[in-house]
């Protein structure tokens, strides 16, 4: 619990670092080691008159489950909420509610889990997804705002098809698909190759994809 751990640091803090100076950091460590070891392990412990280290050896080692052959080590980020309810972790795109669109949130994600906190607070939780795929839940995108959803895709086509025919029926395409302000952001990419090798090389690979 919260207090008995607030308990044990100010304990560690008033009788181990307090006063002390450290030639480096691998002797802290093996300080550490020896102090809990050696002192605080072997102190009389007040409330229960018995040595910690003995009790420790005794009764809660038998009981502890075998360590892990490996560790899965969580990725903390900080990322942004788009227009498309979506924040990028690890190349794949999860779903947030439109609520905390434009924000900045924290990210944690291990092997299984994505978790989205909104200062301090979880706000999502999605399964890990592989590069390039997505985690879209449904009940992030409210019905009531679809229809601003819809007005921005009408613009990105018609932004689109104003480089060019092909382009903008390639968009077009792009967001053929139930959620389509989902797939925003991959026009939005489109956008970004006209402008890096202009519209007649994009047009022209557009013209090649719709015939393929």
């Amino acid at each position: 619990d919260k207090p008995r751990v607030e308990r044990v640091v100010q304990y560690v803090r008033g009788n181990f670092f307090a006063g002390e100076v450290f030639a480096d950091l691998e002797d802290a460590q093996a300080r550490a080691v020896f102090w809990c070891q050696e002192k605080a392990g072997m102190r009389i412990h007040g409330p229960t008159q018995a040595r910690p280290a003995e009790v420790f050896t005794a009764e809660e080692a038998p009981a502890l489950l075998p360590a892990p052959a490996d560790y899965d080590v969580p990725l903390f980020k900080e990322a942004k909420v788009h227009r498309d309810h979506h924040l990028e972790i690890g190349k794949a795109l999860y779903s947030v509610p439109g609520d905390y669109i434009g924000s900045q949130v924290d990210v944690r994600a291990d092997s299984e889990l994505v978790k989205i906190y909104h200062r301090g607070q979880l706000i999502k939780t999605h399964p890990r997804m592989r590069p390039g795929t997505r985690s879209t839940d449904p009940s992030d995108l409210p019905e009531h705002k679809s229809a601003y959803a819809l007005r921005d895709i009408t613009h990105l086509i018609g932004l689109c098809a104003g480089h060019g025919e092909n382009i903008g029926i390639y968009a077009e395409r792009i967001l053929d698909d139930p959620l389509p302000w989902t797939r925003m952001r991959a026009v939005y990419r489109l956008i970004g190759l006209v402008r890096q090798y202009g519209p007649a090389a994009v047009e022209a690979a557009c013209a090649k994809a719709l015939d393929l």
